[in-house]
């Protein structure tokens, strides 16, 4: 079963993870000892993560890197781009409710 992406980053330690893989690629016990929680409690958020196409495993060795997944993250931002226009429309207007505001006191 695929999870969803937005269950995924509504969980703060998840998001928490994400904001340090973007930075560079860890190993879970790298991410683990940012965090108080133990390394099977980031296991099972890396593991939704994961899940979610949200993060991608590289091996190195002996070592599993989590690196960001951009393509996937692009998601979030295609959906949330729709509400970003609404915004955007109503500050417009109401700057120009303040701006006439403005004028009509002078």
């Amino acid at each position: 079963m695929k999870r969803d992406i937005f269950q995924a980053i509504a969980d703060p330690t998840r998001r928490a993870i994400l904001a340090l893989i973007a930075i560079q690629a860890l190993t879970p016990n790298a991410m683990a000892e940012k965090f108080d929680m133990s390394r099977q409690a980031v296991s099972k958020h890396i593991k939704v993560l994961q899940e979610c196409e949200l993060i991608k495993p590289e091996h190195s060795g002996r070592e599993i890197y989590y690196h960001l997944n951009p393509q996937k993250m692009q998601e979030i931002d295609n959906w949330l781009a729709q509400f970003r226009k609404i915004w955007e429309t109503q500050f417009n207007q109401l700057d120009k409710v303040l701006s006439t505001m403005k004028k009509q006191k002078k």
